[in-house]
C-alpha cells in the first residue's frame, strides 16, 4: 500500500460557533484540506488546500486530530492530519467546481454527523491542541 499523508483544517467561528466544510465531488462533507504534495510541510499543504477550496488565505495553528485509515480500493494507507486555522484573507469562493460542489458553515452538532469519523465529535477538537513543529 501506497503511504499518503492528508491534512485537514478546522476552521471555527467563535462569533456564531459554526465550522467551515466542503462538500466534494463524491457529495461527502468534510474539512477543506487534501494530500500533502511532495517537498511540502504539512503546513504549507493546509494553507494551499484551503486557499484552492475555499478561496480563503489561513494562518495555519496546531494539530487537533490525526486519524489513520486503509483505502484498500485505491491502495493508499492514509494518515490525516487535522490541524486549527484562522482565516486572514482572501474570499470564500468555489474555484473548482469539479472538485468542490458547495461550502458551508455548520452548526457544531450538525459539522459532527457529517464527520463521524471525529469520534468524539468536532466540539472535542476544540478542547485540545497538539504543538506542530517542522524541524529545519
Amino acid at each position: 500500500m501506497k503511504n499518503v499523508k492528508v491534512v485537514y483544517v478546522l476552521i471555527y467561528d467563535e462569533i456564531n460557533k459554526t465550522v467551515l466544510m466542503v462538500q466534494n465531488e463524491n457529495h461527502v462533507w468534510t474539512l477543506p484540506g487534501g494530500a500533502v504534495e511532495q517537498n511540502e510541510t504539512l503546513k504549507q499543504a493546509a494553507v494551499r488546500e484551503t486557499i484552492e477550496e475555499t478561496g480563503l488565505e489561513v494562518e495555519v495553528g496546531n494539530i487537533v486530530a490525526i486519524n489513520e485509515a486503509f483505502f484498500p480500493d485505491r491502495g493508499h494507507h492514509a494518515v490525516m492530519i487535522t490541524f486549527t486555522a484562522n482565516i486572514v484573507g482572501g474570499n470564500l469562493a468555489i474555484h473548482n467546481e469539479e472538485e468542490i460542489l458547495q461550502i458551508k458553515w455548520f452548526d457544531l452538532e450538525t459539522a459532527s454527523k457529517l464527520m463521524p469519523y471525529y469520534k468524539l465529535g468536532i466540539h472535542s477538537l476544540l478542547e485540545t491542541s497538539i504543538p506542530y513543529t517542522f524541524q529545519e
